[in-house]
């Protein structure tokens, strides 16, 4: 399955077996993002955790609430 990257609209290939794969064919507000652009969102957003200013916003779902 040919996949884009919705940050860096790279072009890149899932097998059709993967269950990111069978996600976004069957669901289609499920967007794909490279690994490069994963890691890079991953440092900046651990590097602003560490800052001690980033507060992780949270609904009022009952199931967060035990979370």
């Amino acid at each position: 399955m040919r996949v884009k990257c919705v940050m860096c609209d790279d072009i890149g290939k899932l097998p059709d077996e993967a269950p990111l794969a069978k996600k976004l064919r069957n669901r289609p507000i499920h967007t794909y993002m490279c690994p490069i652009c994963t890691d890079r969102i991953e440092e900046k957003t651990l590097a602003r955790v560490a800052t001690g200013n980033f507060i992780f916003r949270r609904s009022s779902h009952s199931i967060e609430k035990e979370f």
